[in-house]
């Protein structure tokens, strides 16, 4: 088969597509939330195109979700309430923190330094399963179902794009 011909997304990158696409969703609400806010001109204007980007990248990721492996079309349903926004804003910030200290433990020449970094990264590793337990307890984080998985993707980024900012 012609890999122009393929109609389902491989499985690596069906979870990247839904990785850009939850991180990015939140972004743009947090953006979007956060502009009122900013009385800076030229940071106002930095924030609305930061949220024109966003905006674009979603709407183009979102049209690779029907070739996504997993993918099942959902029916219209109530939007989750607010504390799935902020459980997966700390989710999101949970597994930065790791990758963060993962990776400055690898620059890291200092010893005493080393060793802080891997202190805060097993705390931050306890932390991020701690959020995650708690997302998947309260349906927020399907990690074991990917249709349902993909569909949340596509409702936040739906709620994302049709906030006003």
């Amino acid at each position: 088969m012609e890999h122009e011909e393929r109609k389902l997304l491989a499985w690596h990158e069906t979870l990247e597509l839904h990785e850009l696409t939850a991180f990015q969703s939140m972004g743009l609400m947090k953006l979007k939330m956060s502009i009122k806010k900013v009385t800076d001109p030229e940071l106002k204007e930095l924030y609305k195109k930061c949220i024109h980007d966003l905006d674009g990248n979603l709407r183009e990721l979102l049209k690779f979700y029907p070739s996504a492996q997993g993918y099942q079309a959902r029916e219209e349903e109530d939007l989750r309430e607010d504390m799935g926004f902020f459980a997966a804003d700390l989710h999101g910030l949970s597994k930065t923190l790791v990758r963060n200290l993962a990776a400055a433990i690898t620059e890291t020449a200092t010893p005493s330094l080393r060793k802080t970094f891997t202190n805060q990264l097993m705390g931050a590793i306890h932390g991020h399963e701690r959020v995650f337990n708690y997302m998947h307890k309260h349906g927020y984080y399907p990690a074991y179902d990917l249709g349902l998985l993909l569909g949340h993707d596509i409702e936040n980024a739906q709620k994302a794009l049709q906030m006003k900012s």
